[in-house]
C-alpha cells in the first residue's frame, strides 16, 4: 500500500530531502500512521531515522528556517538521542533506530542503536508497529511486518510480541491497550487481554503520574465508560481505583434494592462525555457518587438511603486527587464544588421551583452553574421515560429562572453591596461577630428576594440589623 497522496503537509517533503541528502533512511511511524489510516487527526508526528536522529532534526530545522524565515526551537535529549521541535501545527519528535534489552529483574531497558525491524519489534502493539518511508525512492509505502493493518480493518489492539513479556517489562503497555481500545472503541486480542489478567499486580509498580496520564486519556474518551469497564474485567480498576470498584453491586432487603452506583457512575459520565463536557467535569462525574458506599444505610419504610453522600464525596476528592498526583489547584476546587452541589439542581427539579432557590444555587455554583446544570442532567438516568420526561421539564424550569433572575440580581458574581469595613466605620466598631451576623443578613435578604441586590437597599437593612443588634448609629 502505497499512502503518498495522504503526505500532503509540507514537512514530509523537507524530511525527504534532508534524509536523502543525508543518505539515510527515514519513516513515520506509530500513532500518526494508525490515525492516517483510520482518518483520524493525529497533531503528533514521530519519525525513526536509521542512524543519529538528533543531526537529522538539525539540518531540518535549518532548512524550514531558511524556507520560512523562522527557524523552530529544537528540543534535544541527547541521552535518550530524540529531539522534538513544533512546526505549522504538528508536534514532531525524531529518534535513531533502536532496540531495547532488559536484564532479569530490571524495568529499566538497555537501549542500543538497532535496524528498523528491531525498532519496529519493540512497540508495543502491531497498529503503532506500522511505519511509511519519507525516502524518494519509496516515498509514502506502508511498512506493515505484524500485520497492524488487519488489525486495524478488524479492530483489534494486538501485541505482536508474548504479550506476558511485553507487559512484564513495562506494565504501562497494560493500560495503553484499553486506552486504545477505549479511544478507538476496539476489542483487545484475546490472548493479549489474558495476558492482562496474569500480568495485572505489575501494575503496582508504576508512578502515580504514568498511571494517570493514561486514565485521563481513557476519561476522554468518546465513550469512557467502556474503558473502565475493561480496567475492571481485567482485574486493574481494583488496584488503581478501588473506590470505584466498591460501588459496585446491588443489595435488597425487605423487597426493596438499590441501583448498581457503579454502572450508574459510568453512564453519568458517558452522559457527560456525549455533551462534550471537559476532563474536569468527567472527573465529576466519576466521582459524583464516590462516597455512597460509606454513607449507605437501609431506613423502613424508605428504604437505602445515601443521606449526605455529596458532602462525603466532597471531602473525598482532595484524598483522590493527592493519589492520582493530580493538579491541587481551582481544578480540583471546581470537581469538589460540583461533586458537593450534584444533588442541588435534581432537588430543584423534583419541588416547586422557587426564585430563592435558584437564587441560592446561582450563588453557591457561580460561575460553574452550566457545568453544574450539565452534571445533574447527566444524572438522570432512570429507565422511566415519564419520570425523565418529567426531570427534563422542570429542568428547562430551573435553567429559565436562572437566566431571567441573574440578568435582574446580577448572583453570578455576587459581591455583597456593604463591605465589612462599610459596617465598621458607620457603627465605628473593630472587627466582632456582628459584622457577620449583618452581612449574612443582607446576603439571606438579597438571595431570598426581600430586598433588591442593590447597595440602598443593603445599606438601610445594615442600620435596621445594627440598631437590632445594639449597634450605635452615629451617623443616623
Amino acid at each position: 500500500m502505497n499512502l503518498k497522496s495522504h503526505l500532503t503537509h509540507p514537512v514530509f517533503e523537507l524530511i525527504r530531502k534532508t534524509a536523502d541528502r543525508r543518505q539515510t533512511e527515514a519513516f513515520v511511524v506509530g500513532g500518526f500512521v494508525r490515525d492516517l489510516l483510520l482518518g483520524r487527526p493525529s497533531p503528533d508526528l514521530d519519525c525513526v531515522v536509521k542512524g543519529n536522529g538528533i543531526e537529522l532534526c538539525r539540518e531540518l530545522c535549518a532548512e524550514i528556517g531558511k524556507r520560512t524565515g523562522e527557524t523552530p526551537v529544537l528540543h534535544e535529549f541527547g541521552q535518550f538521542g530524540t529531539c522534538k521541535f513544533e512546526y505549522d501545527g504538528l508536534e514532531m519528535e525524531f529518534v535513531g533506530a533502536r532496540k531495547e534489552t532488559y536484564k532479569p529483574g530490571s524495568r529499566k531497558p538497555v537501549v542500543e542503536e538497532g535496524t528498523m525491524e528491531e525498532d519496529r519489534m519493540r512497540r508495543d502493539f502491531s497498529i503503532n508497529a506500522m511505519a511509511v518511508s519519507l525516502n524518494k525512492a519509496s516515498f509514502g509505502e506502508l511498512s506493515d511486518p505484524f500485520n497492524g493493518l488487519e488489525d486495524l480493518r478488524n479492530q483489534l489492539v494486538r501485541s505482536h510480541r508474548d504479550p506476558d513479556l511485553s507487559f512484564e517489562e513495562d506494565p504501562l503497555r497494560m493500560l495503553r491497550a484499553i486506552r486504545f481500545a477505549s479511544q478507538l472503541f476496539f476489542d483487545i486480542e484475546a490472548g493479549t487481554f489474558a495476558a492482562i489478567m496474569r500480568q495485572k499486580e505489575h501494575i503496582g509498580e508504576l508512578s502515580a503520574e504514568r498511571v494517570t496520564e493514561e486514565l485521563d486519556k481513557i476519561i476522554l474518551s468518546p465513550k469512557p465508560s467502556y474503558g473502565f469497564k475493561l480496567l475492571d474485567a481485567a482485574g486493574l480498576l481494583e488496584i488503581i481505583f478501588p473506590e470505584l470498584c466498591r460501588l459496585k453491586g446491588v443489595e435488597k432487603r425487605n423487597g426493596k434494592a438499590h441501583k448498581d452506583n457503579f454502572e450508574h457512575t459510568l453512564e453519568v459520565l458517558d452522559h457527560v462525555a456525549y455533551a462534550k463536557g471537559g476532563l474536569w467535569l468527567r472527573w465529576a462525574a466519576l466521582l459524583h457518587d464516590i462516597a455512597k458506599p460509606k454513607t449507605k444505610r437501609f431506613e423502613e419504610p424508605r428504604g437505602w438511603t445515601f443521606h449526605g453522600h455529596e458532602f462525603v464525596g466532597a471531602k473525598m476528592v482532595p484524598g483522590i486527587f493527592r493519589r492520582f498526583k493530580l493538579p491541587m489547584d481551582e481544578n480540583m476546587q471546581f470537581v469538589k464544588k460540583m461533586v458537593e452541589l450534584h444533588l442541588r439542581p435534581i432537588i430543584l427539579a423534583e419541588d416547586i421551583v422557587t426564585d430563592s432557590a435558584v437564587r441560592r444555587l446561582l450563588f453557591e455554583a457561580g460561575e460553574d452553574i452550566g457545568s453544574l446544570m450539565t452534571l445533574a442532567k447527566a444524572d438522570i438516568t432512570s429507565k422511566n421515560r415519564e419520570k425523565v420526561q418529567r426531570y427534563r421539564n422542570n429542568f428547562a424550569i430551573v435553567e429559565r429562572k436562572l437566566e431571567e433572575l441573574e440578568e435582574k440580581d446580577r448572583i453570578r458574581n455576587f459581591q455583597p453591596p456593604v463591605s465589612g469595613n462599610d459596617i465598621m466605620e458607620y457603627f465605628n466598631i473593630p472587627p466582632c461577630e456582628e459584622i457577620g451576623i449583618i452581612k449574612t443578613r443582607i446576603k439571606d435578604a438579597i438571595l431570598d428576594g426581600i430586598i433588591e441586590n442593590d447597595r440602598g437597599q443593603a445599606w438601610e437593612l445594615m442600620i435596621e440589623t445594627g440598631k437590632g443588634l445594639g449597634l450605635s448609629c452615629p451617623r443616623s
